[in-house]
């Protein structure tokens, strides 16, 4: 299990004309000296922060391909660490709380081309450097990987080769096709009609029921469609925004948050524990995996309420752009790395850990640089020229 994608996070757009009347400014948005709308870097402090919490879940914290690169089971590599690691994998629920907060915020008033414009600019480049160059290094000879057949690659290219029945390239892009119907069920409903506060509660309020229905429909369809496990990480995040651009005193934001925690602690239970056995790699056990869900909601809407408006470091918004590319580039690319320092070179386990995070944080401050940066106002612009 793997993780979501990093969005940006500036402070929330105007609200256009005809929409529902906006918040005092105070509630949606800090500005920097000069009146600009500043970062919420925070945010972008929490989408690292989940990015990480992955990472040492492939690194250490499940068996499979990772166990080949150490050489034996990372439980033997980090005994202490390994059962805190398996916890990682939901780093990806708390980057879905922090899609929807985002999502929200970046789609309110805007129009549905400017909407699709800026989500495809934003994950395509960076997703089609990392397809290119993993595929490249498994197909080293020297890289005791198997890379996929060339029709497989280039329709992974598209983004859809989960719904297609294709191999992944990237083991975390499951993900990325949870993030794409959101946004999809998001932009029909929400930001083609205009986005209002009443709209956007009946989106959450209908998400949650449908989703509620399909998963007890058991129709692989409306589960497709409506993703009942992941909805209310998504629709939490919606909510703490609602909390961000009007207010803590709103029980109708409120109540969407507690819901959608409600929900999601329960989807994660089910999909995560499972009772001890040495059959199983690690184990979670029922109240470390509601700390975890529960902290994300926690995290976030410590950011939606102002109170960590004090971590505004510059770092961390370098750190917010480097999640994306770093999420898709660690798993895969990281166990060529650990295979070589640790089985190569006889780097210690521990040392081997940091020097591959370190080395793909590295890889992605490349792939932002030389990709994103260039690529993704280009692309931008081409989709959307009136900008």
């Amino acid at each position: 299990m793997t993780t979501t994608p990093p969005l940006a996070t500036t402070g929330a757009p105007p609200v256009a004309p005809g929409l529902a009347t906006p918040a005092p400014q105070r509630l949606i948005r800090r500005r920097s000296r000069d009146g600009a709308p500043s970062r919420l870097r925070a945010l972008d402090g929490l989408r690292l922060l989940a990015a990480l919490m992955v990472a040492a879940y492939h690194y250490g914290g499940r068996g499979g391909e990772i166990a080949g690169a150490w050489g034996g089971s990372p439980a033997h590599q980090f005994p202490t660490l390994a059962p805190l690691f398996a916890y990682g994998c939901l780093g990806v629920q708390i980057f879905f709380v922090i899609s929807g907060f985002v999502i929200c915020l970046s789609g309110w008033g805007r129009t549905l081309r400017a909407f699709v414009a800026s989500r495809i600019s934003r994950l395509y480049p960076a997703y089609w450097a990392a397809i290119l160059l993993v595929t490249a290094v498994f197909a080293l000879p020297f890289v005791a990987y198997k890379a996929l057949a060339p029709s497989e690659v280039l329709t992974n290219l598209t983004m859809l080769q989960q719904p297609l029945g294709v191999h992944r390239v990237l083991g975390v892009c499951w993900t990325l096709w949870a993030e794409m119907r959101f946004y999809a069920l998001f932009a029909l409903c929400v930001v083609l009609p205009g986005a209002t506060r009443g709209r956007v509660v009946l989106f959450c309020a209908g998400w949650t029921l449908a989703a509620a229905l399909a998963q007890a429909a058991h129709q692989p369809l409306l589960d497709v469609v409506l993703m009942p496990e992941y909805a209310p990480f998504f629709i939490g995040g919606i909510g703490l925004y609602l909390l961000h651009r009007y207010g803590p005193r709103d029980p109708v934001a409120w109540a969407i948050v507690l819901v959608s925690w409600l929900i999601g602690q329960h989807f994660a239970v089910a999909g995560l524990w499972h009772a001890p056995t040495v059959h199983a790699f690690s184990y979670r056990s029922t109240a470390g995996i509601i700390a975890v869900v529960t902290l994300g909601f926690v995290l976030v809407g410590a950011v939606a309420l102002g109170a960590l408006r004090w971590a505004d470091w510059r770092w961390l918004t370098v750190a917010g752009a480097l999640t994306y590319p770093f999420y898709l580039v660690h798993e895969h690319l990281g166990w060529v790395v650990v295979r070589a320092l640790h089985r190569g070179l006889g780097v210690p386990s521990a040392v081997t850990l940091v020097l591959t995070t370190v080395l793909m944080l590295l890889l992605a401050w490349l792939l932002y640089r030389c990709v994103e940066r260039p690529l993704t106002p280009r692309l931008k612009r081409a989709l959307d020229p009136r900008r």
